[in-house]
């Protein structure tokens, strides 16, 4: 897959368009195609968007559920002729969170897995800290957490785009 797009960040707020831009980018390269969710389905509204987001990709993807060992399913499934997708770190890091895992060293095992893929890898993330300062200590960590992994995978991948209002502005151009 030389000369196509090795690794890219997408970046947005809620409804920005950022998973549908990243789909599309996965499907216009050739190939096998893996969706990694991070998704967990705690209750029925969750349930009800993990299968919207299903129903909107076709036979050419392969589901595998990564909540959180991230890392080891992008160095399994992360092939010459495969796309990986990951949607998102963000539900990825509150995972972490919550199974009270070292958010340090998964980070570095993501950068680590991003550094030995062996194919395309499109990582789709929110924006949190564009809002106001969150009035506990928890949403600040996480709001931390989640601005620190989104730096990290910018400073690994090859383009970052962010969305706004479902059109692409590209922070990092690829080459």
């Amino acid at each position: 897959m030389s000369g196509v797009l090795s690794h890219l960040l997408v970046l947005g707020g809620a409804r920005s368009g950022k998973s549908r831009y990243a789909q599309g980018k996965a499907e216009a390269l050739p190939g096998e195609l893996i969706y990694l969710a991070t998704a967990q389905a705690f209750d029925d509204e969750m349930r009800e968007r993990i299968a919207l987001h299903r129903a909107d990709r076709g036979p050419r993807w392969s589901t595998v559920e990564a909540p959180l060992e991230l890392a080891e399913a992008i160095t399994a499934y992360s092939m010459p002729e495969t796309v990986v997708l990951v949607d998102c770190l963000t539900l990825w890091a509150s995972n972490l969170m919550l199974a009270d895992r070292n958010m340090a060293a998964a980070t570095e095992g993501l950068v680590r897995s991003l550094s030995a893929a062996r194919g395309p890898v499109i990582l789709v993330a929110n924006e949190v800290g564009l809002g106001i300062v969150p009035d506990n200590a928890l949403a600040r960590r996480f709001r931390d957490v989640a601005g620190r992994i989104n730096q990290e995978m910018a400073g690994v991948v090859e383009e970052v785009v962010v969305m706004v209002a479902g059109l692409p502005l590209t922070l990092k151009p690829k080459g």
